[in-house]
């Protein structure tokens, strides 16, 4: 860290370029990863055939709430960082606003890799289905260390060289990794209502009546794991410096982008339902449920050829959402190394392609390091401590904003005020609290926030920053 630049924190040099179409579809990019193709047994498996609908509603839900609160910063303060810019506005500068704000960013130095590398290694387990010896373990001294890790973590590599140019290149590529992200999604949906009928008809699989208490668990646990599938609504905000007219564009982004893909996973949810009855069964027996299980929906509705065409689309979709992920993410450590609070080398564009190429290349090099940790390792550490150390002060953080700043001009307000903030942090709390191994994940982040804060303060004790103004 170094002390504060001259000029205003919030200037830089990026180009406004991105209107509505690109922000919902860099948006959508990020939400519609690999995540859903794999989770949506998981959230059966733990809601039910019948509750099952309702975690995804419950998720949209929850997403709308927070998506409110992210519109209406985003449309205030739209500068690149996102999170970074509301924050330190929040918190104000010179004062706490400079140890939250720096403390949001070290986190995210951890969560977004962590993002970006659970898609990609959501990737190499569907090219498992191509090369079953992915699987394999190349060192028999490391039995954890499988041939997909490696695969993983050069799709992160591949990844970070396509994104090194400039941003009217990626908004095309963006547009045809699009392309492959709706023909998965609509492959799946065709799919399951394709098999339904061919076995009489679409009907809701019959499952045991739950206790009242299992089956809340049940819920909370399913709910969790669609809201992280919904993340991503709010990617436009850390590109927030490249919008064009962003006190419209960022809140339309966001509500259609989360209003679009809930309808989407929703359709999915449905339509796979009656091919999956046998899903409750295998996991009560304690057998793995296999990853590429919508594609063997699909390869069972069409044929073998279908299956491995939906495998490949979902591979494209996982790279997508990789793609969208490392784009947005990239701009915030720019932005408050830009702002003199995080690490000054990461202030950088590139340039003839204008865009912050340090830090898109050095969460890509972190990203990549992050592959060869398991998936249920790297979500339940992303979803932890972005909750923790991310959404609930950007919650609390509104509230606050509308009673120190009640003549700030806002172009978005939310509709219903207070009651979006409050319903989102109730949702995450719910979700948050009964995850299995809740301790776990909450030290994770402890952790990842005390380190942060000594880091903190060991710069702000050199550059004469808060709590250090008058030492």
């Amino acid at each position: 860290m170094t002390a504060p630049p001259a000029t205003h924190p919030g200037s830089d040099h990026l180009r406004r370029r991105i209107g509505l179409r690109a922000a919902v579809l860099f948006n959508m990019l990020e939400m519609i990863g690999v995540g859903p193709f794999i989770t949506l047994p998981l959230v059966i498996t733990a809601a039910g055939f019948h509750l099952s609908i309702y975690a995804w509603l419950l998720g949209a839900a929850i997403a709308v709430a927070d998506g409110l609160v992210w519109a209406e910063l985003g449309a205030a303060f739209p500068r690149a960082g996102g999170s970074y810019a509301f924050l330190h506005e929040i918190y104000g500068r010179r004062k706490a606003g400079d140890w939250i704000s720096f403390l949001f960013v070290w986190q995210l130095s951890f969560s977004a890799p962590l993002s970006i590398a659970s898609g990609c290694i959501g990737l190499s387990s569907f090219l498992a289905w191509f090369w079953p010896g992915l699987s394999a373990a190349p060192f028999a001294m490391l039995p954890a260390l499988h041939y997909g890790n490696l695969v993983a973590a050069v799709t992160c590599l591949l990844v970070t060289a396509l994104l090194y140019r400039n941003l009217s290149s990626i908004t095309r590529l963006a547009w045809i990794l699009f392309c492959g992200v709706i023909a998965a999604l609509l492959g799946v949906i065709v799919s399951g209502f394709s098999a339904a009928a061919a076995s009489g008809g679409w009907h809701m699989p019959p499952a045991a009546a739950r206790p009242a208490a299992l089956a809340l668990g049940g819920l909370a646990q399913a709910t969790l794991i669609a809201t992280y599938d919904y993340w991503g609504y709010y990617n436009i905000c850390f590109l927030g410096g490249e919008v064009r007219r962003p006190e419209r564009t960022i809140p339309r982004a966001i509500l259609l982008s989360v209003v679009f893909v809930a309808g989407f996973y929703i359709a999915m949810n449905l339509a796979v339902l009656p091919a999956l009855h046998d899903l409750l069964r295998i996991a009560h027996e304690g057998a793995a449920i296999p990853p590429q299980l919508v594609a063997e929906i699909t390869r069972s509705a069409f044929g073998a050829w279908a299956g491995r065409l939906m495998a490949a689309l979902i591979i494209w979709t996982a790279f997508a959402s990789v793609f969208s992920l490392l784009l947005g993410y990239s701009r915030v450590p720019y932005a408050a190394a830009r702002d003199g609070n995080y690490f000054r080398f990461l202030d950088a564009l590139h340039p003839r392609h204008g865009i912050p190429h340090r830090s898109l290349v050095a969460l890509g090099l972190v990203a990549s390091a992050f592959c060869f940790f398991s998936l249920q390792q790297v979500i339940t550490m992303l979803v932890i401590t972005r909750i923790l150390l991310q959404f609930l002060l950007q919650h609390v953080g509104i509230m606050l904003l509308r009673w120190k700043r009640p003549g700030l001009a806002r172009p978005f307000r939310m509709p219903l005020y207070p009651l979006p903030p409050l319903l989102a942090m109730a949702g995450f709390t719910f979700i948050l609290m009964n995850r299995p191994h809740a301790l776990g994940g909450l030290a994770v982040a402890a952790g990842i926030g005390m380190s942060g804060t000594l880091i903190y303060l060991i710069g702000a004790y050199r550059t004469h920053r808060w709590p250090f103004l008058n030492h």
